[in-house]
């Protein structure tokens, strides 16, 4: 089914507190880090996507990356449970939004996930073992979607943050990724094509239809993908890419 909304949250005014785990904080300019996710949520808007918008959480400096609160696999909410302590919190107004959209809930209790380490793809869903998400949570996830038919798939993800920071699906459902940050071969086992990213931030991409948008640092990968016959579309992340934001992150299609 085609998503038709996206759920979205406005960024916190402490924006440039959020969490940093696997590059160097460097200073933020916060205002052009609003004004680049006010363009992305133009973006979505022209793409004909409705915007469901989160109740602001201004105590929380990571919380318009909403991917991590919440995954939506065929039709079925599924709350996760932050692995940083500091965004536990966070989970509670994204419930509150999911309900309204009358969409069935289930939530993670076991161990810690974040939604940005879950690609689902064709009938599997990848997760990825990275310092937020851990194996009780993951078992958990797997019992929630088993019932749906999706396979669960356990990867290692030793170079970034999370999972799709590294790999993510393009619209034909093969796969891009980053060399060197995730092993292709658990994801051609499984059926699944995978295409070399040509930047390391060449892995997070968003597909919206035949559109596939991505960072603007990432313009090998933008023609990589024009040339599979895909519309790339370019956006400038990059104040947001200092706490490690990409472009699937900042929203929950459904």
């Amino acid at each position: 089914m085609t998503p038709s909304r996206a759920i979205v949250r406005r960024p916190s005014p402490s924006l440039d507190a959020g969490e940093v785990t696997h590059i160097a904080r460097t200073p933020m300019d916060v205002p052009r880090a609003f004004a680049q996710h006010a363009a992305y949520l133009d973006l979505l808007t022209r793409h004909r996507l409705e915007l469901v918008h989160a109740p602001r959480a201004d105590e929380y400096p990571d919380g318009l990356f909403v991917e991590d609160a919440l995954v939506v696999v065929d039709g079925m909410a599924v709350i996760t449970r932050p692995g940083a302590p500091t965004r536990r919190g966070e989970t509670d107004s994204i419930a509150a939004v999911v309900g309204a959209l009358d969409l069935p809930i289930v939530q993670i209790t076991e161990g810690t996930i974040d939604g940005g380490d879950v690609l689902a793809v064709g009938r599997h869903v990848f997760i990825g073992m990275t310092t937020r998400t851990t194996r009780p949570a993951i078992e958990q996830f797997a019992a929630f979607v088993g019932p749906l038919g999706r396979t669960v798939v356990a990867v290692d993800v030793p170079g970034c943050l999370h999972l799709k920071s590294a790999i993510t699906a393009l619209p034909d459902g093969s796969l891009i990724a980053v060399p060197g940050w995730i092993a292709a071969e658990p994801f051609r086992s499984a059926g699944y094509a995978v295409h070399a990213a040509g930047e390391e931030s060449g892995g997070d991409v968003l597909c919206l239809g035949n559109t596939v948008v991505l960072p603007a640092d990432a313009p090998r990968t933008a023609e990589r993908i024009a040339d599979l016959g895909f519309t790339p579309e370019l956006i400038d992340v990059s104040e947001l890419q200092k706490i490690e934001a990409g472009v699937t992150c900042m929203s929950v299609l459904v």
